[in-house]
């Protein structure tokens, strides 16, 4: 393309440097190239060298036909730079939308990393990491404080079996006891008896 503008530009430039140096006499300065000149200067110079012919400036055809080809040649520059420039700016919007849509994905991705480290998926359910650690802590509280409780009844439960063997021990010794001064007892009372009997036995036997 930057060949092509080149190219362009020396094309008028010959043209018009040869439409010049057609028009001046032979001992009049050359003067410089008019690819330079604006539409405006060119009009100008071809108004300042046209002949004057009461209020009308006589301008000759070959004098306009090569303004016209300049101007010409000159819009069609244009009309290439601006295709150019449009081209240019296409690719530009297409550079700026692939870098808008890349912004997006990093957002995206930020937000995501943002998102998986601030929170925390357990059974399918996504927490914030705070309230999981706060909904744990509770948990881990109760559960802490049911094995205390546990624990405590455990030992309540456990002192009052204790008394409760020490006093069917005490009264299974007080029974032991009881039933031994009895079987003492009816023993006793047996050999008295005997006696007793014997003593009868005798006495009728006298």
């Amino acid at each position: 393309m930057k060949i092509l503008k080149n190219f362009v530009a020396l094309w008028v430039y010959l043209l018009a440097f040869q439409f010049s140096f057609a028009q001046q006499p032979a001992t009049t300065e050359v003067q410089p190239p008019p690819e330079n000149y604006t539409l405006r200067e060119r009009f100008s110079i071809m108004k300042a060298k046209a002949q004057t012919f009461k209020e009308y400036k006589v301008v000759k055809e070959s004098v306009l036909d090569g303004v016209w080809k300049i101007t010409r040649d000159s819009l069609l520059a244009k009309d290439v730079a601006i295709r150019d420039a449009k081209k240019t700016i296409a690719q530009l919007n297409a550079q700026v939308a692939d870098a808008k849509t890349a912004m997006q994905k990093k957002e995206q991705s930020v937000a995501a990393s943002l998102h998986d480290s601030t929170h925390i998926s357990v059974l399918g359910i996504d927490f914030d990491k705070n309230v999981f650690l706060t909904i744990v802590a509770i948990l881990v509280a109760g559960l802490a404080f049911v094995i205390v409780t546990f624990i405590g009844r455990m030992k309540v439960i456990t002192k009052s079996l204790h008394e409760k063997k020490l006093t069917i021990n005490m009264l299974t010794n007080e029974y032991e006891e009881y039933k031994r001064r009895a079987m003492e007892k009816q023993t006793k009372l047996s050999r008295e008896l005997q006696d007793e009997r014997n003593k009868l036995s005798s006495i009728r036997n006298s």
